[in-house]
């Protein structure tokens, strides 16, 4: 499975930025999609989640209310749609798949088998 990311580029506070990552190969194995960020000189940290097959979300507390993660099945493409950005959320962001997902929360990189690329998000104040 390869993750491509896009989307991300520099916005000034209070905007709003859409990023889209759309899965190919074997996408039959990315039941679980998920986004992740790190900023500079922090660890990287879980966004949110959502699942292939019934749509359920998870986010982190950060971005709850402000960010929305959805899916295109038909696309296999899975997007965060960034609302309120703040200058806090300037990051680079990834987004992975997990081939097998039964429910919970999955918030840990480990968690992921497959990676994309990172997309630079930058919020000005």
């Amino acid at each position: 499975v390869q993750l491509q990311a896009s989307g991300g580029g520099l916005v000034q506070a209070g905007g709003s930025l859409r990023l889209s990552c759309a899965a190919s190969g074997r996408t039959i194995s990315t039941a679980l999609m998920g986004w992740f960020r790190q900023a500079p000189g922090k660890e990287r940290e879980f966004v949110a989640a959502i699942s292939w097959s019934n749509s359920s979300t998870s986010y982190a507390d950060s971005v709850k209310g402000r960010f929305t993660i959805s899916r295109d099945n038909a696309k296999n493409t899975a997007y965060l749609q960034m609302n309120s950005l703040e200058p806090e959320d300037t990051a680079v962001y990834y987004c992975a798949a997990r081939r097998y997902y039964t429910g919970g929360q999955r918030i840990y990189g480990s968690d992921y088998d497959y990676w994309g690329q990172g997309t630079l998000v930058t919020v000005s104040s």
